[in-house]
């Protein structure tokens, strides 16, 4: 599973845990996180995050 971090703030949303807090199970795939989400932290769109190399 994947990484993506927030280019603003540092947030790092991993597929493996999800944010089950914000309706995002365990295991969803970037590409299944719905379009219209931001950023727990910031309010920024998934537009503003970018895969972390791990």
């Amino acid at each position: 599973m994947k990484q993506y971090q927030c280019l603003v703030c540092g947030f790092v949303y991993d597929e493996a845990l999800g944010l089950p807090d914000h309706g995002i199970p365990a295991g969803t795939l970037w590409a299944d996180v719905p379009a219209d989400w931001e950023c727990p932290d910031c309010g920024v769109g998934k537009a503003e995050f970018e895969m972390v190399a791990l």
